[in-house]
C-alpha cells in the first residue's frame, strides 16, 4: 500500500486597503516617457518596488558613445528610480539585465564586469538574484542595455 501525498496548504494573503498601487515617475526622463509612451519607471504596493526597464539615458533620452558608461548611467537611473519609489540599491532583492551582445553568441566581457562592478559599489555584501539575457535589439536605437529590478522596503508607517 502507498501512501497517498497531503495536499500542500496554500497561503494567500489579502492586501490591506493601503497597499494599492502607486506609480511614480523619475524626475527628469520620467515624465518625457509618461507623457511619450504612458508609461511609469516604478510602482509601489505595500513593501514591494518594481521598477520598469531602465536605460543608460540622460534626461533628454541621448546615450553615452561608451558601453561602460551607458550601464554606469543605468545604475544612475535605477537609484533616481528607486528613489522616487521611497526605495535604495540595499533594498534590492531582484535584477533583470538585457544586453545587446558586443559579439555574435556572448553578451560580452563589458556587460558582465561592469555590472558586477555596480552592484559592488551600490549594494555592498547584498547580493540580490539577477538574470542576464541577451537580446537582438532593445527600445531605442542605440540601446545596448536595459535594466529593471524588484526591492522589498519597510511598510509606510501608518499616519
Amino acid at each position: 500500500m502507498t501512501a497517498t501525498p497531503t495536499a500542500t496548504a496554500i497561503q494567500t494573503t489579502v492586501l490591506p486597503s493601503t497597499a494599492r498601487p502607486e506609480f511614480s515617475v523619475t524626475p527628469g526622463y520620467g515624465d518625457h516617457m509618461l507623457e511619450l509612451m504612458r508609461y511609469s519607471q516604478a510602482v509601489r504596493i505595500g513593501d514591494r518596488v518594481e521598477t520598469s526597464g531602465q536605460g543608460g539615458w540622460d534626461d533628454e533620452l541621448n546615450f553615452p558613445e561608451s558601453l561602460e558608461e551607458e550601464i554606469v548611467r543605468a545604475f544612475d537611473n535605477l537609484e533616481r528610480t528607486l528613489a522616487a519609489a521611497g526605495a535604495t540599491w540595499s533594498d534590492v532583492v531582484h535584477v533583470n539585465s538585457y544586453h545587446v551582445p558586443e559579439v555574435p553568441g556572448f553578451i560580452g566581457e563589458t556587460h558582465g564586469r561592469v555590472m558586477v562592478e555596480q552592484f559592488r559599489a551600490r549594494m555592498g555584501g547584498r547580493a540580490p538574484i539577477w538574470t542576464e539575457t541577451g537580446v537582438p535589439a532593445l527600445a531605442a536605437p542605440g540601446m545596448r542595455v536595459e535594466i529593471r529590478v524588484t526591492a522589498i522596503v519597510e511598510p509606510p508607517k501608518p499616519a
